[in-house]
């Protein structure tokens, strides 16, 4: 039901988005299929088919059908070679990603690249926060049996994890994971 408010919105949306927009992405080189490209290029989320139909003013079925092409290119089906790269629908959106099959050399790369590495403690703060969350550092050093205070100022700082609230019976703050952490993690 939400799918067809959504595509319902974004038809009855595009012709205006086109008035915003001071161009057609049919002229524009390599035309809506490299508009599509583009916007996914620096999207940090995953985006819908409604909303870059919204916001290159085309219809939603046009967009999906440039998507599932797009997909099936870099997957290397449409005759040209498999990309190191991915689109994939993941949740409620399309995103870009490296190819699965490249992930012994992306992770390489990614540890290579890493000044520092998580500690043991570092891994153990965060996998408790990730099992119990939301959850207080009080409660952390109780499963693990010691102070976690600079380990958790540690992960927030590298964005692993983030201020989520406040308990309410004794006003600690609680943590929980970020979207980054998922991202790194899996």
């Amino acid at each position: 039901m939400s799918e067809e408010i959504e595509e319902q919105a974004a038809e009855s949306s595009a012709p205006a988005a086109a008035d915003e927009l001071a161009f057609d992405v049919h002229e524009l080189p390599g035309g809506a299929l490299a508009a599509v490209e583009a916007v996914l290029m620096v999207t940090e989320e995953p985006v819908s088919a409604v909303q870059l139909a919204s916001v290159l003013a085309l219809p939603t079925d046009e967009v999906e059908q440039i998507l599932q092409e797009l997909a099936a290119e870099y997957r290397g089906e449409t005759g040209g070679r498999p990309r190191g790269f991915e689109l994939r629908h993941v949740g409620e959106g399309w995103r870009l990603y490296s190819a699965g099959p490249l992930a012994d050399v992306v992770g390489r790369f990614v540890l290579d690249g890493q000044s520092a590495r998580l500690t043991q403690a570092a891994l153990e703060t965060l996998a408790v926060i990730a099992y119990r969350q939301p959850v207080t550092r009080g409660q952390v050093s109780g499963v693990r049996g010691v102070n976690v205070d600079s380990v958790v100022r540690t992960l927030a700082t590298r964005g692993l994890v983030q201020e989520v609230g406040t308990d309410p019976t004794t006003g600690a703050v609680r943590y929980g994971t970020t979207g980054y952490f998922l991202e790194r993690m899996g």
